[in-house]
């Protein structure tokens, strides 16, 4: 009898050690982080000119990186656009930014410095260009706009790379053929109300606010970018392969369409940043962007179309390890 006891003390001996020792490792599990650290730093995020779409993204974005990174401060830098963003980006000035894809393949195909280090992290939504004129104007086409002054975005902007093309594809002079006026949409939407500009151009998602507001207090209409026009600029070659025919929806700028849609140009923006980005950082920054789409596409309607099955494709440049990292984690 006393040897059956002694081996149901040491099993329950044992039984209970076992026990202990799961509490242990489970308390320890809690107490002592395992896998990689959280990143830390600071980023500088350039972004674009205040009431465009950029800079409205990067503020909502900005307090979404807070909250899944907590241990990494975010500035973000107002800019003149995608060029200026990119030259930002190869100077060492900033660590992510937003460019399109057109003006990336250029900055590309110019050679220059600093480019070959650019790295895609997700493409992100489409840019719609945008011919903006007051509601009586006598420009139905691109064309019309000869002579008149135009709005064609600050120098370092994609509006201006795009706005060019557009007026040469018309058989326009960027330079001769109009008055070209270097503002952004933060004041073109004011110059226009106020007789100082005949037309602007803009290129962003739908709806832009600057658009949007000023559609509701100064009468305006958006000029349709017909199909041939982007046939034509198609036929350039190089860079005007990154850009579409695409439809403003009827319901974009409802007073400013009368119900109707209107013939456009659409570019991919990219979110980019430098080979020299660590890994990690550049894998939670990337998530970040993707799982923030719908709490930010509820102020900024163009980021509901960020979309995962297509943030892979960043053409003209490669991904970034740490981006490359994320989309294989989500791979089902």
């Amino acid at each position: 009898m006393l040897p059956v006891l002694s081996r149901l003390r040491r099993r329950r001996a044992l039984q209970g050690s076992a026990v202990a020792l799961v509490v242990l490792g489970l308390l320890l599990w809690w107490l002592v982080p395992v896998g990689e650290p959280s990143p830390r730093g600071k980023v500088t995020f350039s972004t674009g000119v205040p009431t465009g779409v950029y800079q409205r993204y990067g503020k909502l974005l900005e307090e979404a990186l807070g909250r899944n990174l907590p241990d990494v401060a975010i500035t973000l830098q107002n800019s003149e656009g995608s060029r200026q963003n990119l030259a930002r980006l190869t100077s060492g000035e900033a660590d992510f930014t937003i460019a399109t894809a057109d003006a990336v393949a250029t900055y590309l195909r110019d050679d220059t410095p600093g480019a070959g280090e650019l790295r895609g992290c997700a493409r992100l939504y489409d840019d719609y260009v945008q011919l903006v004129v007051p509601k009586d104007s006598t420009v139905r086409s691109t064309r019309d706009l000869r002579g008149l002054r135009v709005g064609v975005g600050q120098e370092g902007s994609g509006v201006r790379l795009i706005a060019n093309r557009l007026l040469q594809a018309a058989g326009l002079d960027p330079e001769t053929g109009v008055k070209p006026v270097l503002a952004g949409i933060d004041t073109m939407p004011g110059l226009l109300q106020r007789g100082q500009l005949d037309a602007f151009f803009w290129s962003g998602g739908l709806p832009t606010s600057a658009v949007q507001k000023l559609s509701e207090r100064f009468p305006i209409r958006l000029v349709p970018l017909e199909a041939d026009l982007v046939d034509r600029v198609h036929g350039g070659g190089g860079n005007g392969r990154y850009y579409r025919s695409a439809v403003v929806p009827a319901d974009a700028y409802a007073l400013a369409q009368d119900g109707r849609p209107v013939e456009t140009v659409a570019v991919a923006n990219l979110l980019v940043t430098t080979e020299r980005m660590d890994p990690a950082l550049t894998e939670a920054f990337t998530r970040t962007v993707i799982q923030s789409r719908d709490r930010i596409g509820r102020e900024v309607h163009p980021a509901q179309l960020v979309d995962l099955r297509t943030a892979v494709y960043t053409d003209p440049l490669p991904l970034h390890e740490g981006a490359r990292r994320y989309y294989r984690s989500v791979k089902p």
